[in-house]
Order: structure tokens, then C-alpha cells, then sequence
């Protein structure tokens, strides 16, 4: 079995993946892992060989924790890339940092996943892989929440892509949705 280029996102009611200023205070003290079922989570974690994070998801994410400790607790083991163009100061031995070509910087990560899942991380590093036709599913945790403003789900400029619905699942306080992406050759003209 191979695994999935899946791109892994919380959003609100709104569409807004993160709040202004990249923050990702979905209520009070609530982290992701407080919305969603535990079953449901650890489901998904135990399907990601991999992750491919962009750098201010990174950045936000060790703010997060330094903040409030075990707030971004994910459980999740695999390997952990990185694309930046700067490197981690202080280096982090269990990141890999990639620079250059998304698509070889994806096809690395995959073949680390070792035929599980990569997860793709962040609105840039998402927004370039579906640009480039590098994306199989979409996973989106819609959390009851409105955020009013923000960092919206996709970016300006990003082409049409049609989506398939495969699952919508109540899962906790959050919906779980999930989409195949519709590859050109899927899409009839």
C-alpha cells in the first residue's frame, strides 16, 4: 500500500485556519486534541508515516509549546521535514531541513512515510502542493468556533480544484471532513 500526500488542517466555522497573527487559540485553553475524540486522533496519527511542515506553522507551533506546554501534542513518531530556507536555531536533531523544488521535497517525505500517509502542515507549504498537483486528500477538522479573521484556508491566487467528498464525520465537538483532490486527468472537460 502507498501512502497519501494528505493535507491536515483545523479551520473554523468562518474558514480561517489560524486567527490574526497566526494564532491558533481555538478557545480559551483548548488545543486541537480537546475538540476532536481521542479515537478519532490517534486514528489519523497512527495513518501518518511522515510530516512536511512549512516554517511558520513551525514557528507557531514552538511558540504554542513554549507557551503552554503539551499543547501541540500529537501522537505521532514518524519523521519530521521542515521547508525553510533558514535553518532551526538551535538545530533540532529529529528535523530534517529541505530546501528547494516542492515536488522533491514532498517525494522525499513520502518515501520516509514508508507507504503511510505524509502529512502536509501549513497554508504555504498546502497552497504550493496543490498548485503543483501534489495533493491526494484534504483532511479538514472544521471546529466550532468563529474566528471573524485571519489566515483563510487557501491563499489568494490559488487555482480551482474540484474535490470529491469521501467522509464527513462528527468526531468530539468538531467535524471531521474529508475530500480527494480531483486530479486533471479525473476531471472531464
Amino acid at each position: 500500500m502507498s501512502g497519501k500526500v494528505v493535507v491536515n488542517r483545523c479551520m473554523s466555522l468562518d474558514g480561517f485556519i489560524a486567527g490574526p497573527g497566526h494564532s491558533m487559540d481555538w478557545g480559551g485553553d483548548r488545543a486541537l486534541a480537546d475538540f476532536v475524540a481521542p479515537d478519532d486522533f490517534a486514528e489519523i496519527a497512527a495513518a501518518t508515516g511522515a510530516m512536511l511542515v512549512g516554517r511558520r506553522t513551525w514557528e507557531v507551533g514552538d511558540r504554542m509549546e513554549a507557551e503552554k506546554p503539551g499543547s501541540v501534542d500529537y501522537p505521532f513518531s514518524g519523521p519530521m521535514f521542515l521547508l525553510t530556507h533558514r535553518p532551526l536555531v538551535p538545530p533540532n536533531p529529529n528535523v530534517t531541513i529541505l530546501t528547494g523544488d516542492i515536488g522533491e521535497a514532498v517525494a522525499t517525505a513520502l518515501d520516509a512515510a514508508d507507504g503511510k500517509n505524509l502529512e502536509i502542515l501549513g497554508a504555504d507549504v498546502a497552497g504550493q502542493c496543490l498548485q503543483r498537483g501534489l495533493v491526494d486528500e484534504i483532511l479538514v477538522y472544521v471546529l466550532p468556533v468563529l474566528l471573524g479573521d485571519g489566515i483563510r484556508f487557501s491563499s489568494p491566487g490559488l487555482a480551482r480544484t474540484d474535490l470529491e467528498p469521501i467522509s464527513s464525520t462528527r468526531s468530539g465537538d468538531a467535524t471531521i471532513l474529508r475530500f480527494r483532490v480531483r486530479k486533471q486527468s479525473d476531471q472531464t472537460v
